[in-house]
């Protein structure tokens, strides 16, 4: 169902632009982040599509308060409740209500777009020849345990060195964050993969750069990201990525690297070694205690790891970032080895 379809004409030379989103119990940030897409600073017709799947909370209430209180934002169903399944049908949406529209800009319901974002990705586009194009995600966190996953996921230490998460120099990526699309080419390509209800993002622009077509960084695109904000959280979130990165290297062999296997060898390391060291001690067995020296060294390099890189964030944030990237990068581990589909 469209809640809104109205879209007021524009005057400019500026092509037509469709943001779209998914979302689902967001009523926290969906007015922040919807704001953020009707402030945009670009001289041309734009047209928000929001496709919302079912929440426990107001999130659907907000949506249509804001379709029926703006002409440019137009909400739709997603029943599925599916991130790649509400992204197609936001695109839809969109190009129906806006036709002639050229580029596809995907946003997020707890992202925080800057003022010129929009002109930004359109200007980079049409000035590289770009298929899609993405910039930085930059996590903003209020609270001990949110400033210290915020800092954990923009650092090396934390989530590794991709450009979208730590920043670098601008031209070709293998993937980008969120992203800005030619619609000609996202058509081509059929959109989003709905197998993928996790890292969708990823397995897009694998497919664009096989096809031939250019994924673009750029760190002049940043995007504020409010993430999770208790250890629990952090440790769901980050097992369903390492289960869907397992899935993903058993679909693309050719993607498997240092940097996605590390995690799991280690959390197999780490829980082989705390099991024959428990039963060393049950058994009084010396040899097999001496397994506990594998998480034992393990913890010491989160601590020691989290101390140096840290030194910059408030003591309160500094004293759990320890807990924060041993959370992380164990939960993301043991979700590899589990492995499969499971969850949204």
């Amino acid at each position: 169902m469209t809640y809104s379809s109205r879209v007021p004409a524009a005057r400019s030379t500026r092509p037509p632009v469709v943001v779209f989103a998914t979302v689902r119990n967001e009523e926290r940030d969906l007015r922040a982040a919807v704001a953020a897409v009707l402030a945009q600073d670009y001289p041309g017709p734009m047209v928000f599509a929001l496709a919302v799947g079912p929440s426990d909370d107001a999130t659907a209430a907000i949506a249509a308060e804001l379709a029926e209180s703006d002409p440019r934002v137009v909400m739709v169903e997603n029943p599925t409740g599916l991130t790649p399944q509400g992204l197609n049908i936001a695109v839809h949406a969109g190009i129906a209500a806006q036709p002639s529209s050229v580029y596809l800009v995907r946003t997020d319901g707890h992202a925080t777009l800057p003022l010129d974002y929009v002109r930004t990705a359109v200007d980079t586009l049409e000035r590289t020849g770009a298929d899609n194009v993405g910039g930085m995600m930059v996590p903003v966190g209020d609270g001990v345990v949110q400033e210290a996953v915020a800092f954990a996921m923009s650092h090396p230490v934390g989530l590794g060195g991709g450009r979208f998460h730590t920043g670098g120099a601008e031209g070709p990526a293998d993937t980008v964050y969120l992203g800005s699309f030619r619609r000609a080419t996202f058509e081509r390509l059929g959109g989003y993969d709905e197998h993928w209800t996790r890292a969708q993002d990823w397995e897009l622009n694998l497919r664009l750069r096989e096809s031939g077509a250019l994924v673009w960084f750029t760190p002049r695109m940043r995007v504020e990201y409010r993430p999770r904000g208790s250890l629990r959280a952090v440790a769901q979130q980050f097992a369903k990525t390492g289960r869907w990165r397992r899935e993903v290297v058993s679909r693309y062999p050719r993607t498997a690297s240092a940097r996605y296997l590390a995690p799991p060898v280690v959390a197999a390391l780490v829980v082989l070694g705390t099991l024959v060291g428990l039963v060393g001690l049950a058994l009084g067995s010396t040899a097999l205690a001496l397994a506990l020296a594998v998480p034992a060294l393990w913890v010491v390099g989160e601590v020691a790891a989290a101390l140096v890189s840290g030194r910059g964030l408030p003591v309160r944030s500094w004293v759990v970032l320890p807990a924060v990237l041993a959370t992380m990068h164990l939960a993301w581990g043991l979700g590899y080895l589990r492995g499969g589909p499971r969850g949204r």
